[in-house]
């Protein structure tokens, strides 16, 4: 009630923005809904003080407690990834793939990732961002037929370029990473591999996915997504990582700070503790599990309404679909289906022949609506809604309406 006294704008804002998540369908797979534990912590008294530097080791006073938060945190992230190093200051993804970038590599460097176009990130070495700028990114790609990581080109590249560094990780991937095999191409070529497992760190702390740890000397990731946390990131070294370079722990250390950040937004942190303290109970091993079905549930249940997806289908929490055959623009899709209540993103298609702003699919996934413990029957509901909307974008505002009354049965956290 304060904020309503002092800022009404803010608190309107907020108040409507909770009614369109309680009656809309949250599909878009870097999203989910964190629980109120994770967002009490968030909004808390922490946020107010500065803690540069790392426990025991800091640049201002009255950091008592805020060093016993930052470990417990630590050893909590170590704990769920069986990892023997953890940085949990990076504020969000890219900052954490930026300081990966600084703590093994020089300016001019070979640098390998997946392509944007082809579902990869923009830190991975994408042309227009610091990855590509800074350092020689060479790009590798997914099988223009099957659209699965071509790991014999990825290797012929490897060989041929020598990276310092390769980026292992996807925002529009849709199937399991062959962690033995990029750790072998990685091996083969001395580079130092880094799994940025941002979109699927719930899954692998869950279960649902193979973890990169024993293949991969460094891992990054974000911790909302599948992990259900604040906004944020973390920075982890695995023992592999250890075995090749003894210093890679301090090496990524000093990139956070001082290498790349100032102080650490210590309430974000205490948010993030929160989360993988619920990431390691039976419940979110449950849940992650959840999010797999009903992504293939949901796959399954497309395809069989005539819709085209990339890879055929899903071993995770994301769909990325082909709308060609549809005669809608993924652009055109997304505004039909925000206008009836399911929020997902336009997205370009591997071998994409139209520009990114007028792509030809859209990507969707389950996290958000798995939290609200809809499940394969629900799946199927969401999919004839789809097909409905899409086939006819006038039928939104009635169906609109029929998913604002599905979702009355499956509220928020809270």
């Amino acid at each position: 009630m304060k904020l309503k006294k002092q800022d009404s704008q803010i608190y309107k804002l907020i108040n409507l923005e909770t009614e369109r998540q309680k009656t809309s369908l949250e599909m878009i797979p870097s999203e989910n809904h964190s629980s109120p534990a994770v967002r009490e912590a968030l909004g808390s008294i922490l946020t107010d003080k500065y803690a540069e530097g790392y426990p025991g080791k800091r640049y201002y006073a009255g950091l008592k407690y805020y060093d016993i938060l930052e470990d417990l945190c630590r050893e909590r992230a170590k704990k769920l990834f069986k990892v023997p190093h953890a940085n949990v200051q990076p504020y969000s993804g890219s900052p954490a793939n930026a300081a990966v970038y600084m703590a093994v590599c020089e300016p001019g460097d070979t640098v390998m990732g997946l392509a944007l176009p082809m579902g990869g990130h923009l830190t991975h070495g994408w042309k227009v961002n610091f990855s590509a700028k800074f350092f020689k990114s060479v790009q590798y790609g997914v099988d223009e037929k099957t659209h699965l990581i071509n790991y014999e080109e990825m290797e012929k590249l490897a060989k041929e370029n020598k990276p310092k560094l390769i980026f292992v990780g996807a925002t529009a991937y849709p199937r399991i990473f062959d962690w033995k095999r990029l750790g072998e191409i990685a091996d083969s070529t001395g580079a130092y591999l880094a799994a940025d497992i941002a979109h699927i760190a719930g899954l692998v702390a869950g279960g649902a996915h193979p973890s990169p740890v024993p293949y991969v000397h460094i891992v990054s990731t974000t911790t909302h997504k599948t992990l259900r946390g604040p906004r944020g990131g973390m920075i982890m070294v695995t023992e592999k990582g250890m075995k090749k370079d003894p210093e890679l722990d301090k090496k990524i250390d000093k990139a956070i700070f001082p290498g790349f950040q100032g102080g650490p937004h210590m309430h974000q942190v205490a948010a993030i503790a929160v989360c993988l303290k619920e990431a390691a109970t039976p419940a979110f091993k449950k849940y992650a599990a959840q999010i797999v079905k009903n992504s293939k549930a949901l796959a399954e249940e497309l395809k069989k309404l005539g819709f085209n997806l990339i890879t055929c289908g899903t071993d995770n929490h994301l769909l990325l679909i082909d709308l060609r055959n549809k005669n809608i623009s993924g652009s055109d899709a997304q505004i039909a289906l925000e206008e009836a209540g399911i929020t997902t993103n336009k997205n370009t298609i591997p071998y994409d022949p139209n520009p990114p702003f007028k792509p030809s699919g859209i990507r969707l996934g389950t996290p958000a609506i798995t939290t609200r413990g809809m499940k394969e029957k629900e799946m199927q509901k969401i999919a004839g809604w789809m097909r409905e909307v899409i086939s006819n974008p006038k039928s939104a505002k009635r169906v609109r309406k029929e998913i604002a009354s599905f979702c009355k049965k499956f509220p928020l956290p809270r």
